[in-house]
């Protein structure tokens, strides 16, 4: 990752996108999900599954909860996953099989808070070394939910980022440039002295230079699972 940005002059700060950037899902968003449905009754095509998981993700609103309370948030990130959730089986049409579904979404919600589900890309940690010796300061800037605390910190990610912004928290979501506003003011940097890394070449290139960023789309060959389409 780090090769990439080496012949440009060196920034204040680099924002990181999270899933799709630095890591992504063991396997696919369908597999986790068929496999955790097994014990509530639910046997179903793990390509089937994440195919409607697709659909339901895409067709989402935007993960941003304008008016509400810090304290309301983490309830309204849970009801926001339980609806695409829901979706997926009614798309997969086996929703109705589901013995406790409630249960079921419970247990998934806290698996992906987790380290279990997430794969650290190989080059990442390397990157990131390399530009904290550098002295570049270091945000992540997600339109993830407040689970990404938890899994920042599970992956042993924590350590690099001076800053977090998500989307959830902000009540805007990328490509919105006051999601990147937001960013920037907790480092007190202007636009044009910030990068932002991101595999979404709407949300995250786009997003960003019309933010004023400098916005690098990271093409991986091969991105596991779950993540934003471009």
């Amino acid at each position: 990752m780090d090769s990439e940005l080496s012949d440009v002059k060196q920034p204040k700060v680099i924002f990181l996108d999270a899933v799709g950037t630095m890591f992504g899902v063991k396997g696919s968003v369908g597999e986790v999900y068929a496999q955790i449905a097994q014990p509530f009754g639910v046997t179903v095509p793990a390509d089937r599954v994440n195919s409607a998981f697709y659909q339901s993700f895409k067709t989402a609103p935007p993960p941003v909860f304008p008016g509400k309370q810090p304290e309301e948030l983490p309830q309204c990130e849970f009801e926001w996953w339980e609806a695409i959730a829901r979706n997926t089986f009614q798309k997969a049409e086996c929703l109705d099989s589901f013995t406790d579904f409630s249960g079921y979404f419970s247990q998934l919600y806290v698996h992906f808070s987790t380290a279990k589900p997430w794969v650290l890309y190989p080059d990442v940690l390397q990157a990131l070394q390399s530009w904290q010796k550098l002295g570049i300061e270091l945000g992540v800037l997600s339109n993830f939910d407040s689970r990404l605390h938890s899994v920042l910190q599970a992956l042993d990610l924590s350590k690099f980022f001076t800053s977090v912004t998500i989307s959830t928290e902000v009540g805007a979501a990328k490509p919105d440039p006051q999601i990147f506003a937001a960013a920037l003011d907790k480092h007190q940097c202007s636009a044009n002295l910030a990068w932002h890394v991101g595999d979404s070449l709407q949300e995250d290139y786009h997003g960003a230079k019309a933010a004023g960023l400098r916005a690098v789309w990271l093409q991986r060959r091969s991105v596991i699972g779950y993540q934003k389409e471009s």
